[in-house]
This record gives structure tokens, C-alpha cells and sequence, in this order.
């Protein structure tokens, strides 16, 4: 009777190298996605502008909270306004005072869609410009 003979251990495959060359792919993917997150980087141009006149005015300022609901800084600020209101509003303000800065102060958990119609709405409403409220990476 022929007996079958066992495998050596150059049978097996070596999985040492192997797990050597995937830590090293996600040390690069660990170092690399926050690169890729903050996005293009672009040249903004400069320009030398006159200071606003009524410097001293505060903006018209929308809020955007993370449930989504609408905040004005004109009167009450701490109730919930619908948006056909806020543009009522914004557009009361425009009519008296054109050169008033609007900004837009969105919460970072808000869809970027809902901060896009708030700021539609308030182009509709006279804004000429609507700027947003960011804050600087720490």
C-alpha cells in the first residue's frame, strides 16, 4: 500500500508579507482622505474695494439650524419663522435700506440644498449679494 505523502510547509501560503503590505495602504488612505475632503484649492482674486458706508449697520442675518428650521435677526430671534415670511421681511429691509448685507449662517449638519433655496429666496427678496457664515478651521 502506497501511502500518500503529507504536504510540507511550502505548501502554505506566507500571509505575513500580505498583511505588511495592507497596513501600509491604510496608513497612506488614513493620510490621504482628509487631503482630498477640504477640496480645490483656488486663487481668489483680489480687489481693492471702498469700505461700506454704514459700516456700523448689522447685516440681515438667516439662520439655519440643524433641524432645518429659519431664524431672522430682525426682532424676535428666537422664533421659528416659515420662509415666504423671511422673504416678506428681507424684502421690507431691502426696499428701506439696498446696501444692507445678507448672510446666511447655516448649521453644518443642514443639506446643502436647503441652504441653496434659503439663499434663492433671499436673491428673490432684493439681496443683491448673500454671503455665507463659515467659521475658521481651528
Amino acid at each position: 500500500m502506497a501511502r500518500r505523502k503529507k504536504h510540507g510547509p511550502m505548501a502554505e501560503i506566507n500571509v505575513v508579507p500580505y498583511i505588511d503590505v495592507m497596513l501600509v495602504l491604510l496608513i497612506i488612505f488614513m493620510v490621504t482622505a482628509p487631503m482630498l475632503m477640504q477640496g480645490v484649492q483656488v486663487n481668489l482674486p483680489e480687489a481693492s474695494a471702498d469700505p461700506v458706508e454704514n459700516q456700523d449697520s448689522e447685516p440681515v442675518i438667516v439662520s439655519v439650524d440643524a433641524a432645518g428650521q429659519l431664524f431672522l435677526n430682525l426682532g424676535q430671534e428666537d422664533q421659528v419663522l416659515a420662509l415666504a415670511t423671511i422673504k416678506d421681511r428681507v424684502a421690507a429691509v431691502m426696499r428701506r435700506s439696498p446696501e444692507k448685507p445678507v448672510l446666511v449662517w447655516g448649521d453644518r449638519a443642514v443639506p446643502y440644498g436647503d441652504v441653496v433655496t434659503v439663499m434663492v429666496a433671499l436673491q428673490e427678496a432684493g439681496a443683491p449679494s448673500v454671503g455665507l457664515v463659515t467659521e475658521n478651521p481651528k
